[in-house]
This record gives C-alpha cells, sequence and structure tokens, in this order.
C-alpha cells in the first residue's frame, strides 16, 4: 500500500466538496464479488515471484482493456487474468526466474509448460468452489493452459488475457520488479519490458496502452523531467 502523503494545498481552500462521487469516475474499480471469493482461494498460491501483485495489477488492465472491447467477455476475461500464474506455485522459485531469464537457453521451457497445466489444474478447483458455471471453467482453463507458450490466441477473451499479462511488464510496479529479478537499472529495465511487451501484444487497444505507459515511462528518464515541479510522493 502506498504511504500517504503530505497535503499541500496553495489554493487555500476546502474543495473536497466539489469532488465527483466514485462510481462517476472512468476506470474505477474494485474486484467484483465473484473475483473477490476467487482471490482468497487462490491467493497462497499466488505468493512466489511477486505473483499475486502481478496478478491484481493485470486484473486492473484487463478490466481497462475490456472497456474499450465490449464484445470480450470479462466472465471470461476477468477471473482468467486474477489466476492466469496460479502454477507458477509448483515451480521452485530459482528455477522460475531462470524460466524466464533474458538469457534462458530453452533449458527450462519445461517449466513454463507445467505452470500453465497445472495452473489449469488448480485454477478448475478453484473456480468450481466458488460456484463458476462449467462451460465457464472450461473455457478459462482452456485460456490459462498455454497463456505463455501459445504463440496465436484462441480467441479474442483469450487475445486480452494474454495482453493485459504483457502490459503489466511497462506498469511502474512490472518495472521495478524486473529490476529486482535481473540486476537491471530503470533504463534497462524499460528498455527489456518495453520492447518484449509491445512487440507480443494482440489487439489496438493493447499496443496503445502499452505505447502510453511507455512513452510515460520515458519521460520520467529524461534531463528535462528532473528539473521540473514535481509533486512529493
Amino acid at each position: 500500500m502506498s504511504a500517504s502523503r503530505e497535503v499541500i494545498n496553495y489554493l487555500g481552500r476546502d474543495v473536497t466538496d466539489k469532488l465527483p462521487a466514485a462510481e462517476q469516475v472512468p476506470g474505477a474499480m474494485a474486484l467484483t464479488p465473484r473475483d473477490a471469493a476467487i482471490w482468497e482461494l487462490a491467493k497462497d498460491y499466488l505468493k512466489t515471484r511477486d505473483n499475486d501483485a502481478h496478478c491484481l495489477y493485470a486484473y486492473g488492465i484487463a478490466n481497462a482493456l475490456l472497456s474499450q472491447i465490449p464484445e470480450a467477455q470479462e466472465n471470461i476475461v476477468l477471473p482468467a487474468i486474477l489466476i492466469h500464474d496460479i502454477g507458477w506455485s509448483t515451480v521452485d522459485e530459482r528455477e522460475n526466474l531462470e524460466a524466464i531469464a533474458p538469457d534462458r537457453d530453452g533449458s527450462r521451457a519445461h517449466l513454463v509448460v507445467q505452470h500453465e497445466k497445472e495452473g489449469a489444474k488448480i485454477a478448475r478447483r478453484i473456480l468450481g468452489e466458488v460456484g463458476i458455471p462449467v462451460a465457464d471453467i472450461d473455457e478459462i482453463c482452456a485460456i490459462i493452459d498455454g497463456h505463455d507458450t501459445r504463440p496465436e490466441p484462441i480467441s479474442l477473451n483469450d487475445a486480452l488475457v494474454k495482453d493485459a499479462d504483457k502490459i503489466w511488464r511497462v506498469s511502474p510496479h512490472g518495472r521495478s520488479v524486473v529490476n529486482d529479478w535481473f540486476g537491471l537499472t530503470d533504463e534497462q529495465s524499460l528498455r527489456l519490458c518495453a520492447y518484449r511487451a509491445y512487440n507480443e501484444l494482440f489487439t489496438d487497444a493493447g499496443r496503445a496502452m502499452s505505447r502510453v505507459l511507455v512513452s510515460l515511462a520515458y519521460i520520467d528518464q529524461t534531463p528535462q523531467i528532473s528539473k521540473t515541479y514535481r509533486p512529493k510522493a
């Protein structure tokens, strides 16, 4: 949770009564009751390699993509992205990183497959316990089983899950995690994440979102921005 910042009021008067209601804010969201129930059963499986925070941020990204691609189905996309990496709980954390490292040699590619297949099994059990319809469970698990290794999406729902997963890389959280995983600087992490994210996306909305995040991140690294006023975090 972000630390609260010091409140500064240059205007000098209270304007909080003019704020819009939360439900009127475009993009305002929280986990649905359905997905909160899924999360409670899944969260302990997601504690390896920052997957808990990764899946929550990717869920937010997927929610934004759904607003731009109304043909996709939120009842499939949101549960799928929320628990897509649940199978990494079956792989040693050090081996996790070796399997996805920039210099990987393919010798641990089977572990990526393992996390997909085991994740689909765990997801099927959790989704059944929550009471998700069988047809939805079948589609969600099909998406999870192959979300990294399948080169092309099997559906529009799958494309959104894939895009949300990859766009996370260029979010502030994604880039900071990649820094720590591989010992990279902010600039190196951004370069790696931005290239890999954009070139693996399937939807126009996803590519637009990625470009916005990448452009803002590069502005943060310019010498010009360092000499401007920026509010305290």
